[in-house]
């Protein structure tokens, strides 16, 4: 299987006339991002430019009212509480949430990471034992629980409450809990199904404070961490979260918290301009490496350090973890490529192998997508334990989750979304679910054109940019999943100058003319064009301010490029 190179472009069609003169107050170019993303009046427009938190009630989400009910019972009696969290950002920052808003209630509270590689995703019966041995009572979980029914009712034997708050898809039996927070479940009418784990955290810390009001404190003091935790998901960012990044990158921009201050000291981020592809791709990875190469512990003492000496030391460990994930991944994938192409399967990328890290198999997975547009499944099988852990990424035309549903009974445990999930199996089942999984990709996949889709805002010529216009993209932010960014396209513009950057060559750096400017682009994971260069191409792409050297210019972020037409 060849690396897909080719990509379908496809630009939006043109603001119909009557909607333009009902947008009219907008520049032209907000005029056609606001039509691009479904809005077609002047009040929605506004609403969205403004992104004002819609005020939802906590109280809507099915089970809050029992759980605040446990939860202040808890404090009022001394009780101990464990929060149980995921290992990834959106877990770390849950957790830490929940940790602050329970224990500004002065509750006795403690907080339980697994480690991904002796105890894998989610509950596990091994640490709901170790909890109840340490004297818990409450044992809430935020952003996993949702599948384990099983360890739900292991803690009910050992006399432990438990309470289940999760923003993944529910399997086919709830937990029994005294409460089950998921706005994804039968029955809930919460207007917005998308929070993410983090973002039902703050719900509950929202639903607490209506209750027993606490003076000085809001929900709005963690809305940091709703950024950090929303973005690095890659939740859709519509709606409620869109609002709640938005207003959470404020907090971020002034940020009082050692743990972010030193973090982003070490990364060379300057909090003050900070957006949310700073999350996506200099914080976000630094928080999850601690997760993916050791353990995610350090991450949340990151998160909950008020010392700035202990902060600085952590924030630095968790900048060398990630480099070493960044040679972990780079070193399964190329592994995985391997095996794969000795597969069989033309529409699911397969690899397994007992030296993969279990910690990077899904940025492996994501990078194979990348370059192959296919689904990918990388694992670690491990020979001792008999079973082999896997992530899997997906393209929009599978959804890898309803995949796994229908091999269920192959499987240890399985769950994720349409485009991202993870699962475990013994290894004697491998074959027979590699087999049905490939049946099932074929039967979806094989009768499509799978060449992957680039889409783009409109065609810009180069020469019309103005500097106004990065002001008409400030207010599309927070970007990411559900709310692109703006690209543009712009024809047969000359390439002055392109050499290829980086480590291993992999990115590309451009001059590009149209008219008398001269404009600075990078096409990252482009240098393969270098070999074929032409002298005029076509270019989509988004804007961006570059800083160097203290002089702030505008640069194009080449997104893919092609010869001129």
């Amino acid at each position: 299987m060849e690396p897909v190179q080719e990509k379908r472009w496809k630009i939006a069609p043109v603001v119909p006339s009557y909607l333009a003169e009902e947008l009219k107050d907008y520049s032209p170019v907000t005029r056609q991002l606001l039509y691009n993303r479904g809005i077609t009046s002047k009040v929605e427009a506004e609403h969205y430019l403004q992104a004002d938190l819609p005020g939802y009630s906590p109280f809507l989400l099915s089970g809050m009212t029992e759980v605040v009910d446990r939860l202040l019972y808890a404090v009022d009696h001394r009780e101990k509480i464990a929060i149980y969290g995921d290992y990834d950002v959106d877990g770390v920052t849950a957790t830490t949430l929940m940790v602050e808003i329970l224990q500004a209630y002065g509750a006795g509270v403690q907080w339980y990471i697994p480690n991904r590689f002796d105890e894998g995703y989610g509950l596990n019966a091994d640490a709901v034992r170790e909890l109840h041995e340490r004297g818990v009572d409450v044992l809430l979980t935020v952003d996993c629980g949702i599948r384990s029914p099983g360890e739900a009712r292991l803690a009910a034997q050992l006399g432990m409450d438990m309470i289940i708050s999760d923003h993944h898809h529910p399997g086919s039996e709830l937990p029994e809990a005294v409460g089950v927070i998921c706005p994804k479940q039968a029955g809930n009418v919460y207007p917005y199904e998308h929070l993410s784990g983090v973002g039902l955290a703050f719900k509950i810390a929202e639903a607490l404070l209506l209750r027993r009001p606490l003076v000085g404190v809001s929900a709005h003091n963690w809305l940091d961490l709703v950024a950090l935790g929303t973005v690095a998901d890659v939740v859709p960012l519509t709606g409620e979260n869109r609002s709640l990044v938005r207003k959470g990158l404020e907090i971020l921009k002034q940020s009082n918290r050692e743990g972010i201050l030193a973090l982003a000291r070490v990364a060379g981020l300057k909090l003050p301009s900070i957006e949310s592809s700073h999350i996506g791709f200099i914080l976000g990875p630094r928080l999850n490496a601690a997760g993916r190469v050791e353990s995610a512990k350090a991450a949340v003492e990151l998160l909950l350090a008020r010392d700035l000496f202990q902060a600085g030391i952590l924030a630095q460990q968790l900048d060398a973890q990630n480099r070493e994930r960044q040679r972990l991944t780079q070193e399964v994938q190329e592994r995985a490529i391997e095996i794969a192409s000795a597969g069989k399967s033309d529409y699911l990328i397969m690899a397994f192998d007992p030296t993969f890290n279990p910690g990077v198999v899904g940025l492996a997975a994501s990078r194979l997508v990348e370059l192959y547009y296919r689904p990918a499944i990388v694992g670690q099988s491990e020979e001792d334990a008999g079973q082999t852990c896997a992530s899997c990424r997906s393209i929009p035309e599978f959804h890898i989750t309803r995949a796994l549903d229908q091999c269920a009974e192959l499987l240890e445990r399985h769950g994720g979304h349409q485009a991202a999930a993870g699962f475990t199996v013994r290894n004697e089942n491998l074959p027979v679910l590699q087999e049905r999984l490939s049946s099932i990709a074929e039967q979806t996949l094989g009768n499509l054109d799978l060449i992957p889709s680039l889409h783009a805002d409109m065609e810009l010529p180069l020469s019309e940019i103005q500097p106004e216009v990065l002001w008409d993209l400030r207010r599309l932010q927070p970007t990411g999943e559900g709310n692109p960014e703006a690209f543009f396209v712009s024809r047969g513009v000359q390439v002055k100058d392109a050499r290829c950057v980086g480590a291993r060559g992999e990115h590309l750096k451009l001059s590009l003319v149209d008219g008398r400017i001269v404009w600075d682009a990078i096409a990252f994971r482009q240098g393969h064009h270098i070999q074929n260069m032409p002298r005029f191409v076509d270019v989509l792409y988004t804007l961006e301010q570059n800083t160097y050297n203290g002089n702030t210019t505008l640069q194009l972020r080449v997104r893919d490029l092609k010869p001129a037409q």
